[in-house]
């Protein structure tokens, strides 16, 4: 896993423009019925990654004002929540995402926007202006890297306990990191066994 300083990874200088997948009208990705963007990129690289093939910026196919309107049509149906931003990570592709988040705010103000990033609250706060407008134009962050050793399958949206599932506009308005108010993990946490445990 690799720890970035602050502002030393730039969307400008890494991201291709590529996304790895698009996945309308999923239930999977956060609360509701979401479409989800997986973008291409993400040089964290975590130990146990589950989408590994995304860490590289040249993984997919380029984005395209095409898949774009599609998006925005797919937003436009009334069973659809929101948007889910996914990777690779989408603090490094935000070429690609800033244009696609202003649209929905202007076009479809009541759709919600969630995103996940191996980045943690903490840390963008001192990072690019790009990163910055993105994390005040989402609702929903799930923060943090992915650690193979607090790996919980009973947590709800997440991989491991270190994430969290932050309301974006609260934790703005009160300069502190607010959890989302439905956060429902299951009970039971099952411990990880290593593969000499398993023979």
């Amino acid at each position: 896993m690799k720890n970035p300083k602050p502002q030393e990874w730039k969307s400008s200088e890494l991201s291709q423009g590529y996304i790895a997948d698009y996945k309308p009208f999923n239930f999977v990705d956060g609360e509701g019925v979401r479409n989800s963007l997986y973008v291409s990129g993400c040089p964290f690289a975590c130990e146990g990654c589950y989408n590994i093939a995304a860490q590289s910026f040249k993984y997919g196919q380029p984005y395209t004002q095409e898949l774009e309107d599609k998006i925005m049509n797919d937003m436009a149906a009334p069973y659809v929540q929101g948007l889910t931003l996914l990777g690779g990570e989408p603090f490094l592709n935000t070429g690609v995402i800033l244009p696609l988040v202003r649209r929905i705010r202007l076009e479809l103000p009541e759709k919600d926007i969630w995103s996940w990033s191996g980045y943690t609250w903490e840390e963008l706060q001192k990072e690019t202006a790009d990163k910055k407008e993105l994390l005040s134009s989402i609702d929903i962050l799930v923060d943090g890297r992915f650690e193979l050793s607090k790996k919980n399958l009973m947590l709800q949206f997440r991989g491991s306990s270190n994430q969290r599932i932050i309301d974006v506009k609260k934790s703005l308005k009160q300069g502190k990191v607010v959890i989302w108010d439905k956060l429902n993990d299951g009970k039971q946490a099952f411990e990880q066994l290593h593969k000499e445990q398993m023979i």
